[in-house]
């Protein structure tokens, strides 16, 4: 019980410290000069009005020295850490590190990532799981839903590593490393608070169904420090689809600052360049099954095996997806988004391996000009995504520009992705929940 009091004084104190050094939001002269020299009308809109769009952005240079060690300079652009944006699917960039953290922690003979797994259910709402239609053998695996999570953001494979976790060890675990701006509060299937604090008993088992490890149902008795009131739009659908001519009420929902998000995916990525406190529990192998599916295509994947139509190569790049659904030439995105709610998001490692250029970049707007929620009516084609792509080729086009001193060299990003086979009929997968 101290312990708890303790944390959540802490937490109230970190909250307060970080409304005084950001009650401005942060904007950098350099990054600012950069982004105001794209005079495109849509991208104008949006930089003349940040606030309307909830828009923050960070840009992150990396500089490499003799050694091709890295150095990191954050740029900011309306950044505020009070000002709420949802992170939609970006928590499952966490979810998956925590998840493969879980499984080198409990140690266990036999079972690793690509273990099968199955899911029983023990309270109200909860789901079942004992088939995966989309993997080689049939069967769930922590492999397989960080594969569909990452190619394109599926959301059962997010609902299934929150129930592996639990919502107790997903929230300690990120707070002890000091992401101190995250809080994980649901899953993606309209459950109420306390349902969300329950999580399903699973099970590890071999091909045959033969028992490995059982892990019970658990249940988080953490309490959660929520922030003042968070309301956004001016009326929305609730679960029985009828409009309420009131804000959307997001205090008790997920949430993280975009600092901690970017923060998050350069851990993975370069974990020597943050304090080993923010690190995570990770094998050499779990690194490079993480750097492939973070920037692998859809159509190099045969287990899922999407539909590239509909799924295609910039489907989740943001920063990269227009009208040719092709990102450039040797060039490669390791990087998680998330769109829910009028808000689209991404967090983005670049890397060009022709041109010898590497940055990151990480973003969020908010599109929704009527200002209902949960009516399927945003505006992410005409505003939201325009605006990224712009971002990200503005951001591009400065850094193939930029000189260094040393040039980076990415082999340790040099993966030999998949190819699917094109003897394979099996049909593809249209539609999935994401």
């Amino acid at each position: 019980m101290y312990l708890q009091l303790m944390r959540f004084f802490l937490l109230i104190i970190l909250f307060f410290y970080r409304v005084m050094i950001f009650a401005q939001p942060a904007t950098d002269p350099l990054l600012k000069k950069i982004v105001e020299e794209n005079t495109g009308p849509l991208f104008q809109q949006v930089l003349n009005d940040p606030q309307t769009y909830r828009l923050q952005v960070i840009y992150t240079q990396i500089n490499r020295d003799k050694h091709n060690r890295p150095g990191f300079t954050n740029y900011y652009y309306n950044y505020d850490p009070g000002l709420y944006f949802n992170p939609a699917s970006t928590v499952k960039l966490p979810l998956a590190l925590l998840s493969l953290e879980k499984l080198n922690r409990i140690h266990i003979k036999g079972v690793n990532k690509y273990t099968a797994m199955q899911f029983d259910s023990s309270y109200d709402k909860q789901v079942s799981l004992y088939l995966d239609s989309t993997s080689k053998n049939q069967l769930p695996s922590i492999a397989q839903f960080i594969r569909k999570a990452f190619l394109i953001s599926d959301n059962d494979a997010y609902n299934r590593m929150y129930q592996f976790t639990g919502q107790q060890d997903i929230n300690r675990g990120l707070h002890d490393k000091r992401y101190n701006d995250i809080r994980i509060t649901r899953q993606f299937m309209g459950f109420t608070a306390e349902q969300n604090r329950h999580t399903n008993p699973l099970r590890f088992i071999k091909d045959d169904g033969t028992l490995i490890y059982l892990q019970p149902a658990a249940y988080n008795t953490d309490s959660f420090h929520f922030p003042p009131p968070i309301k956004i739009g001016k009326a929305h659908y609730n679960s029985n689809d009828s409009l309420v001519n009131e804000p959307i009420d997001f205090t008790g929902a997920n949430y993280l600052s975009l600092k901690d998000l970017q923060q998050l995916l350069q851990s993975v990525l370069f974990p020597s360049s943050v304090p080993s406190t923010q690190r995570f529990q990770l094998t050499k192998d779990d690194r490079r099954f993480l750097y492939r599916y973070l920037s692998q295509f859809p159509s190099e994947t045969s287990y899922p095996k999407y539909d590239t139509g509909k799924y295609y190569d910039s489907y989740v790049k943001f920063f990269f997806r227009n009208e040719t659904r092709h990102l450039p030439a040797g060039l490669r995105v390791f990087n998680k988004v998330g769109w829910a709610y009028g808000f689209l998001t991404d967090v983005s490692y670049v890397a060009d391996f022709k041109n010898k250029v590497e940055f990151m970049l990480t973003a969020t707007i908010y599109v929704n000009s009527d200002g209902i929620l949960n009516d399927d009516k945003y505006d992410y084609d005409t505003i939201g995504h325009p605006f990224l792509y712009q971002l990200g080729q503005t951001i591009y086009r400065y850094e193939l520009q930029r000189q260094r001193q040393y040039k980076p060299r990415l082999s340790k990003f040099t993966i030999h992705y998949e190819h699917r086979d094109v003897n394979d009929k099996r049909s593809t997968i249209k539609e999935a929940d994401n």
